[in-house]
């Protein structure tokens, strides 16, 4: 029997062309496409592929988050991620959230059917380069909260509309910025925001 794959990208001429390479191969089935991370779990429970291709940025939620609810929901259908950021704190936070694989949009396509292949196995596949990065760079410094207070000022919006979009006073947040700042080595909010994301800490 064919492997069923659910596509997961919020670019259709992505997904338009990860179907064409994937259906030339006879074992793989693409039994659906998704643009959006809020569909995902809704697609599976319809669809009820083996294994989900996952993009990490697109609207509604990430698609770490939506892998995290795949997992938790079908626990027997297997995530990779396919993405364009090659991010070590993506990899590290994908991990976290169930996938089996992770890999750039780069990879050749009869690779990229290999570890399709080989995640619905059960075996994991990583981007050896990512895997070695990810090692390096380690796990993100910043917690929850102040990942929040850095996304809400990644818009650009002054102290006081950040502190209404996560519900903290003005100080609370000017505290937290300066300890983002810090922990980020970065020395505007600006700056921390691309240390943050370029690092795969942060997901805007």
């Amino acid at each position: 029997m064919a492997i069923r794959l659910l596509l997961v990208d919020d670019q259709a001429l992505v997904r338009g062309a990860l179907a064409a390479l994937l259906a030339l191969e006879p074992d793989l089935e693409v039994v659906g496409e998704v643009g959006r991370g809020d569909e995902v779990v809704d697609a599976c429970a319809k669809l009820q592929p083996d294994v989900v291709l996952m993009d990490v940025e697109m609207p509604g939620l990430d698609g770490l988050e939506a892998t995290a609810l795949v997992r938790q929901r079908y626990p027997s259908i297997r995530v990779l991620i396919v993405t364009t950021f090659g991010r070590p704190g993506f990899l590290r936070r994908a991990m976290q959230s169930g996938a089996q694989g992770f890999l750039v949009k780069d990879t050749p396509a009869r690779q990229l059917a290999d570890a399709v292949r080989r995640v619905h196995s059960g075996l994991r596949v990583v981007d050896p380069t990512l895997a070695a990065d990810s090692l390096a760079f380690g796990e993100s410094p910043l917690t929850a909260r102040e990942t929040d207070v850095l996304r809400a000022a990644a818009t650009g919006h002054t102290i006081a509309q950040i502190a209404r979009s996560v519900h903290l006073s003005e100080g609370t947040v000017r505290n937290y910025l300066s300890s983002i700042i810090g922990k980020t080595g970065a020395s505007t909010r600006a700056e921390a925001v691309q240390v943050a994301t370029e690092n795969g800490w942060l997901i805007l």
